[in-house]
């Protein structure tokens, strides 16, 4: 039987899931422009359009550390509680009417505290947030569920304590602990600390591994930290021999993480822009493709809508153009992200069976 490729009035209307998206990394260039002249930040560039433009720009030089760098415009308009709340709220609205039934924002509030803000204070202003996208998304006829994951610094020596707010906050809207960064030079197993309390606790936890650094990291997170899914994770090709006689022949991690159904926060845009994968010249040449025919728990997601340029939608859209994908492939995609959420699990089977197969199932 013939497949046909999903239609972009499809991919719109699909229902999405997002479990990789860096609060700081969709902020409105609008909004951007608007907080930085209330707080005389200088930007490189004096209006949304041409900031936009920018923030794409920079972000596809190659590098991680570059990429990172432009960071330091979206952090700093997000310092006040009510800035951090306004750009929850637009995000959460954003990503509701791309679509998304469910996602988790993440981000670092360590790096939220020149204002004066506690972590504490940081991370209810950012549920303050939440809280109104997700009545603003609704009232638009676009219902979504929302979690933070509270981000550790990799260089820097505070993962315990945020972990210990992640724990507090729970039950108030957190959903889980993350840590990122430059990942060269600053492995996992410093946090070690941190996820072995997180264990303690029963508490949930991916791990930025695999993306600029390669198997050890992705060793490091799954078998000395724990994590349950992997940030990207993209590197685990390296493990894999795709030339050897009779087909591919996954080496003892790669099974491993596939065996066990890790899932995989796979960014393709991102991972294109930062050469995360060396010789990528396009999406096509995303290992997210040989990925999935091998049977791995892979999930499509964003990264940094503002960096990349990019939503759920348009995420969907060049996967589609470059390896054919049709609705069922999406459904797929979209299936593995909601079974890997850090939501209870009859709450992750409501939305599944209420809400993305109905949905699909329509288009």
């Amino acid at each position: 039987m013939t497949t046909v490729s999903a239609t972009p009035e499809q991919i719109a209307k699909a229902p999405k899931v997002a479990l990789h998206e860096h609060l700081d990394g969709g902020v409105r260039p609008a909004t951007i422009v608007e907080i930085a002249d209330e707080i005389g930040h200088d930007l490189p560039a004096d209006d949304a359009e041409s900031l936009g433009v920018w923030f794409e720009e920079a972000s596809s030089s190659g590098s991680l550390e570059r990429y990172l760098e432009t960071f330091v415009h979206t952090v700093a308009v997000m310092q006040r509680p009510e800035d951090l709340a306004r750009v929850a709220r637009e995000a959460v609205v954003d990503l509701a009417a791309d679509g998304c039934v469910y996602a988790e924002l993440r981000w670092a509030p360590e790096q939220h505290l020149s204002a004066g803000l506690s972590l504490a204070e940081t991370v209810e202003a950012v549920q303050e947030g939440i809280t109104k996208g997700r009545e603003e998304a609704a009232g638009l006829g676009h219902p979504i569920v929302v979690g933070q994951l509270l981000t550790a610094m990799r260089h820097a020596k505070r993962g315990l304590e945020i972990a210990e707010v992640v724990v507090d906050y729970r039950d108030r809207g957190v959903a889980g602990f993350d840590i990122a960064g430059a990942e060269d030079g600053y492995p996992p197993i410093l946090h070690l600390e941190a996820f072995e309390y997180l264990r303690r606790e029963n508490a949930h936890f991916t791990i930025h591994a695999g993306e600029a650094f390669g198997l050890p990291s992705i060793w490091q997170a799954i078998q000395r930290c724990g994590a349950e899914r992997l940030g990207h994770g993209v590197r685990i090709v390296d493990d894999i021999d795709f030339d050897a006689p009779g087909g591919p022949v996954l080496g003892r991690l790669a099974a491993y993480i596939r065996d066990r159904r890790i899932p995989l926060e796979m960014c393709p845009s991102s991972n294109l822009q930062t050469n995360a994968v060396p010789n990528m010249r396009s999406i096509a040449d995303h290992p997210i493709g040989k990925l999935k025919d091998l049977g791995f728990r892979v999930t499509v997601n964003c990264d940094n809508r503002l960096m990349s340029g990019t939503s759920m939608s348009r995420e969907f859209q060049l996967l589609v153009d470059a390896f054919g994908y049709d609705i069922a492939d999406l459904r797929w995609f979209t299936i593995n992200a909601m079974k890997s959420a850090f939501l209870p699990f009859d709450q992750r089977l409501a939305i599944i069976n209420d809400i993305i197969k109905p949905q699909y199932a329509a288009l």
